[in-house]
């Protein structure tokens, strides 16, 4: 503990030459200056360390004993400091740094939003952008209840955000709501109809007759459950029936389906061919706010492309800080036709094809699927044919006249 102190203070270690050291050893203890590190060196001489505010007085005892005081070191905090008293510039940067912190504290610096799913984090930052928090405003004046509240009226997906301000960073809690299931009005009545042809592979009937049966071929518009429901009579009756109920058919009704799409695509296409050098220009962005440093080279051409180089510094978290630098290029081009790839190109197509199928049959099942392809009239034509289990029920609710 008494070394640490002694550093923070500082020390200053001396030697006292002369006839009789010992004598100012004596001295000094007399005159209670506290002094530790005793050293005696062959010559006579000895050395000692004192306190930094004891120095000055060390001088008057060490003539009172005819010795010859010489200053060997000095240690400690303070003295490292006084090796930088005559650096101004050091010192001007470090004020500046200081008053840079204390200043750029008060300001939004970096915006993080958590919690979001569905609802893209652009969005969010684009509203919080329209409400004035972004990067460069000064966090005092935001209003933050006013702020949440805002933001969930524009944003119906959100239910919930909370906005907590930490120094520069300022931090989006999201929670986006949950959608209600879909409700099933019971009381609208109607069939349920085929909406593809196809080969009936499973009939489940939960509401509603149907005369339909497994391996029954049906047309599109075709009634598979009816929402007519016949009443019998008692069975000890008289055998005549009590009449019709209307409900509201429901049931599960997979066909096996067979589909066709087509796609087509030129055979020739236009491209790009880049003319000339690239047109440069480089720029800073300080909180949202773009300034042009340097540009060179001049772009050419009946078009131009635009493109951008960006490099940001991170917080070690992985967020980047609200400044960017970046190099903007402009490519000078030239439209021109040439012939595609056919390959490439019914590659393309039949991928865009299968994607396409399987939206469309949705959770059904795809049990064959073939391609073909045709290069006719400067066009390839992709077709694709498959053969599907998938649900073909659609309920249609009867109109007011009970049609």
């Amino acid at each position: 503990m008494r070394r640490a102190v002694n550093f923070l203070r500082g020390s200053v270690e001396v030697e006292a030459s002369g006839p009789f050291p010992e004598r100012f050893l004596n001295l000094c203890a007399q005159r209670g200056v506290v002094f530790w590190g005793v050293t005696w060196l062959e010559s006579g001489a000895v050395r000692i360390q004192v306190p930094r505010h004891e120095r000055r007085g060390l001088e008057e005892l060490a003539d009172r004993a005819g010795c010859v005081l010489t200053e060997v070191e000095r240690a400690g905090v303070p003295a490292f400091l006084a090796r930088f008293r005559r650096r101004y510039s050091l010192w001007v940067g470090l004020t500046l740094s200081v008053l840079a912190v204390l200043f750029l504290s008060h300001f939004v610096l970096v915006v993080d939003v958590q919690g979001n799913d569905r609802v893209p984090t652009a969005q969010i930052l684009a509203t919080l952008r329209r409400l004035g928090v972004h990067p460069g405003t000064f966090s005092p004046t935001i209003d933050v209840d006013n702020v949440e509240q805002e933001v969930l009226l524009e944003l119906e997906e959100l239910s919930w955000i909370a906005i907590n301000r930490s120094g520069v960073r300022t931090e989006v809690l999201v929670r986006e709501r949950v959608q209600p299931p879909e409700v099933v009005d019971e009381d609208e009545l109607g069939d349920v109809v085929a909406q593809r042809d196809g080969v009936i592979t499973r009939l489940e009937v939960l509401s509603g007759e149907s005369d339909r049966k497994v391996g029954d071929p049906v047309a599109k518009g075709d009634v598979l459950i009816r929402g007519d429901v016949r009443l019998e009579g008692p069975v000890y009756g008289d055998g005549g029936d009590v009449g019709w109920q209307q409900v509201r058919a429901q049931g599960k009704i997979e066909a096996r389906t067979w589909r066709t799409l087509e796609a087509a695509i030129p055979l020739e296409a236009a491209v790009k061919q880049e003319t000339g050098d690239p047109e440069r220009h480089f720029f800073i962005e300080w909180m949202g706010r773009r300034s042009d440093l340097f540009s060179w080279g001049s772009a050419q051409g009946t078009g131009l492309e635009k493109s951008a180089r960006l490099w940001s510094p991170k917080l070690p978290d992985g967020l980047a800080l609200p400044v960017v630098l970046g190099m903007e290029v402009l490519q000078g081009y030239e439209t021109i036709s040439q012939p595609v790839d056919l390959g490439a190109a019914e590659d393309l197509l039949r991928a865009q094809l299968e994607e396409s199928l399987r939206e469309q049959v949705g959770e059904g099942e795809i049990h064959d699927m073939s391609c073909t392809a045709v290069v006719q009239n400067g066009l390839l034509t992709v077709t694709l044919k498959a053969e599907c289990v998938e649900e073909i029920g659609l309920f249609v609710p009867k109109s007011g006249d009970g049609t």
